[in-house]
């Protein structure tokens, strides 16, 4: 099923997110209050949407870390129902992808709460004061499925048009981009009871 951004009013401040990567590793906010900018992704190993991305959007990453962004990416999908979003696929992913931030296992799902995720993919991106600055799409191109073929940017190779251009203005002081998209994906899979009101 096909779901998209809530779109939280711009200004919220981060959640203050505590979840481990698979390894056990716990990370916090505080552990990227040095950057000028940060990047929260929710994605999940098996989504269309966020493999048709995936490479495009480590190597946005990879290219603005070294201008002050920090990147951290969480999965909060029920891997009981979704085990391909298992933790011991998610090193895998990493390892084939090269995936340069830390990539974290939100078991109990309560990031994805905090933050108010949606989909996969869903960003949010925070500003120095840790206020949010941009929530939307990476770009207008989506995969082929049953769900979007005929659709506008079905097919089409993904740039990160419009968080390159949130970035952009970010670390270039400006404000933020007056027209956000919603990004679109697949629907968070929520553990049996514990889906939020927006789920």
């Amino acid at each position: 099923m096909k779901w998209q951004s809530l779109m939280q009013p711009l200004g919220t401040p981060a959640p203050a997110f505590r979840v481990a990567d698979p390894a056990g590793r716990l990370y916090t906010l505080d552990d990227f209050k040095s950057s000028r900018a940060l990047l929260v992704a929710f994605i999940c190993n098996h989504c269309p949407f966020v493999l048709h991305i995936l490479d495009s959007f480590v190597a946005m990453a990879a290219e603005y870390a070294p201008r002050g962004l920090a990147t951290v990416a969480i999965s909060s999908n029920d891997v009981a129902a979704h085990p391909e979003d298992g933790p011991e696929h998610m090193t895998q992913l990493v390892r084939e992808h090269q995936i340069g931030f830390p990539y974290l296992h939100d078991a109990t799902q309560d990031g994805a709460k905090l933050f108010g995720a949606v989909c996969t993919p869903d960003f949010f991106l925070y500003d120095g004061d840790r206020k949010l600055y941009y929530r939307g799409q990476f770009d207008g191109s989506r995969p082929t499925t049953p769900h979007t073929a005929g659709r506008p940017g079905a097919g089409a190779a993904p740039s990160g048009a419009d968080l390159r251009a949130a970035l952009d203005a970010l670390l270039a002081g400006r404000p933020a981009p007056a027209e956000q998209r919603p990004s679109m994906g697949c629907s968070m899979k929520w553990l049996p009871g514990n889906e939020p009101e927006w789920g």
